[in-house]
């Protein structure tokens, strides 16, 4: 019995010290973010484990072929979080992906694009399915595919790493490879 208490407390301390080595505050998000998307546009990002794909307010979407490849326009309407200025660009994005969503209200297929988003120190390129998000309290929502490149996601908290992307930040490409299914 002895052998089991202490086995028991030396697995406990051990996973405890692991959690604290990997728990490295510049890697702990809360679940609402900053985060700054190209072209500079700091947004409220709600960062959601239940989803899979991150999301993004887009308008007047459409699909078109450039150059034999199907391609994205859309328009961006987001409040700069910052200067307070309503965003509102239309931008083009090659097409990565179609993708189906089902829920309460029925099968919907959005656009999936590449975008970058700067979250802490570091700018990520992403995976983003547009869609109208203007009756949604956050115009951005990422999801775990985006989180499992950030670090650690703290529930309790919001507002834990501010953006600050420089020429110098690190640029983490999109890997198809690492798709999470």
């Amino acid at each position: 019995m002895r052998f089991v208490s202490k086995t028991l407390l030396g697995t406990m301390l051990a996973s405890t010290l692991a959690a604290s080595a990997v728990a490295n505050d510049d890697d702990v998000f809360g679940w609402i973010e900053n985060a700054t998307i190209e072209p500079g546009i700091m947004v409220k990002a709600k960062l959601d484990s239940g989803a899979l794909t991150s999301s993004l307010d887009a308008r007047d979407i459409e699909t078109f072929e450039k150059e034999g490849e199907e391609w994205v326009r859309f328009r961006l309407k987001l409040e700069d979080q910052i200067s307070g200025e309503e965003f509102s660009d239309r931008l083009e994005r090659p097409l990565y992906r179609e993708q189906t969503v089902r829920g309460a209200g029925g099968r919907d297929e959005r656009p999936v694009v590449l975008l970058e988003v700067c979250m802490g120190d570091t700018i990520y390129e992403e995976q983003f399915s547009l869609r109208d998000r203007e009756e949604m309290l956050y115009p951005m929502l990422l999801g775990r595919r985006t989180i499992s490149h950030l670090g650690l996601l703290d529930v309790r908290n919001t507002f834990l790493q501010d953006p600050d992307c420089g020429d110098d930040a690190t640029v983490v490409r999109h890997d198809p490879e690492d798709d999470q299914s």
